[in-house]
């Protein structure tokens, strides 16, 4: 099945969004209301001439300085070179702008896989004459060091590492650091589920890499190695639990769900 890549950064953004601004944009996080911040409904605009529906990702209502403001979190995710995103993202907000009549901040997050130079405006010109020019704000992941990041007690920081700049050989050490993360930052168990699946989905280790990172976990101090190694057993545990539960469904009998899965037999048969 497609990875739904708009669905699940629109879920992270919107239960980190505090989070996501202190990140990346900390001047703009300084002059929110946070007690006042509400996610409006997805907005859907279609380009009758084109025969194209854009959607804006995220509208974010509330205060900037005190005053009743708009933040637009568009997500760009194709690997396509687009030229016109620009001219998109001023479409976005011009007739956002046209129904609220708000201040509006926009943003764009680029997650491409590679490398790209991406504009942050949209500029209108004759060469007697500047008519617009549209700025917006711009976080591109891929040219993010991951390595910059882990330090932070940051948990979106933490999922994002699996979308910015690393290399084949840095995968295990950024999955230890991703879940070194996740001790420290200590949150419930819904939004460590939330992280872990985000980062799985971008990073998923070979059974290889997954025993160095064993090894490598045990290897370190005794407190945070009974942490992070209790984090990865309980969510390996819930991931054979879901494994299990559609075995059973499709008609798997207990005995090689138990063999495929290594659950004891009682639990699976609590499942069934």
């Amino acid at each position: 099945m497609a990875v739904d890549h708009d669905r699940l950064f629109k879920e992270l953004i919107t239960t980190f969004f505090e989070e996501f601004l202190l990140l990346f944009f900390p001047h703009v996080h300084e002059h929110i209301d946070f007690q006042h911040v509400s996610f409006l409904s997805e907005e859907l605009f279609t380009d009758v001439t084109a025969g194209e529906k854009y959607r804006v990702d995220l509208l974010v209502e509330t205060k900037l300085k005190g005053e009743d403001s708009l933040i637009i979190v568009h997500i760009e995710n194709q690997n396509y070179v687009q030229p016109s995103f620009p001219e998109r993202m001023f479409i976005y907000f011009s007739r956002l702008f046209e129904k609220y009549r708000k201040r509006m901040l926009p943003i764009a997050v680029f997650s491409y896989d590679s490398l790209r130079n991406e504009p942050s405006s949209f500029i209108l010109q004759f060469p007697f004459f500047d008519v617009l020019q549209f700025r917006f704000l711009t976080v591109e992941l891929r040219k993010q060091n991951w390595r910059d990041y882990i330090r932070h007690d940051n948990p979106i920081a933490a999922a994002l590492l699996s979308k910015m700049g690393y290399t084949e050989s840095e995968r295990v050490e950024l999955k230890k650091q991703f879940l070194r993360m996740i001790v420290r930052v200590e949150l419930d168990e819904a939004k460590q589920r939330l992280l872990i699946g985000f980062f799985e989905t971008y990073v998923k280790l070979s059974d290889e890499e997954e025993q160095q990172l064993r090894n490598e976990v045990n290897e370190m101090e005794t407190k945070e190695k009974e942490q992070v190694l209790e984090l990865m057993i309980s969510y390996e545990k819930k991931e054979k639990r879901n494994i299990a539960k559609k075995m059973l469904a499709k008609g798997y009998d207990v005995q090689t769900i138990h063999e495929l899965t290594e659950l004891p037999v009682e639990e699976i048969e609590k499942l069934k």
